[in-house]
């Protein structure tokens, strides 16, 4: 924890105002994520952590042998299923796992709160020991290059990042990139329209939208050795 982290108590109200009204929704766009793009990452007997999990969306409709959660807000705890173990701490300091355990480690839109790339590099460095030999990071998060003004609009937004920037600090902890998408979700679910679900599946599956709409970055690091 530094003096520019926010508490996890901050956390919890900022995120109730954020996303008020709006949780049964994202998690119907998460299974539809799940569904139709991110399963491709995820085997079935597969032992997953969603890194800056919020309310859960990702890891609590994700099928695999293990889940894990990490989220400074306690919220996190309420929102998870119960096969869901969590870690509610500062995701920069040593993770209570044993080294190559993991096979998949998860996040979406959370690099960007982290106050310092200092503290990236030591949360990257975590999760490459604990991932197993190719295992997996899978990233996403708002690109600064096609959202420049916007993403300052959050009060919880540090790191600037793009695909290129977040690449190059994953290769220089160890990683070899897979994948590497400038353009793929839109920005933000925090307020604009709730679609029908059947647009989101749609999309996913017409990649020549995501270079229209897409504003948020992709990128998937394979452990090597």
């Amino acid at each position: 924890m530094t003096p520019d982290t926010l508490r996890g108590d901050d956390l919890k109200r900022m995120y109730e105002a954020r996303f008020a009204g709006r949780f049964v929704y994202r998690d119907k766009v998460w299974q539809a994520l799940i569904e139709h793009y991110f399963s491709r990452f995820v085997p079935s007997d597969a032992v997953v952590l969603d890194l800056g999990a919020g309310f859960g969306e990702f890891i609590n409709n994700v099928s695999c042998k293990k889940k894990y959660a990490m989220d400074l807000n306690p919220d996190t705890r309420q929102s998870v299923a119960p096969d869901v173990e969590v870690f509610t701490q500062d995701c920069s300091e040593p993770w209570p796992l044993p080294d190559g355990s993991l096979d998949v480690l998860f996040t979406s839109n959370f690099f960007e709160h982290l106050p310092t790339k200092e503290l990236l590099a030591r949360t990257i460095r975590e999760a490459r020991r604990c991932l197993k030999p190719g295992g997996r990071l899978i990233a996403m998060g708002p690109n600064i290059k096609y959202v420049p003004g916007a993403y300052w609009d959050f009060w919880d937004h540090y790191l600037p990042l793009t695909e290129l920037s977040l690449a190059e600090g994953l290769t220089q902890e160890g990683f070899v990139i897979e994948e590497r998408l400038d353009k793929f979700m839109p920005f933000t679910m925090a307020d604009g329209p709730q679609y029908p679900i059947f647009f989101v599946s749609a999309y996913l599956k017409l990649p020549l939208a995501w270079r229209i709409f897409g504003k948020q970055f992709l990128v998937v690091g394979r452990k090597d050795a």
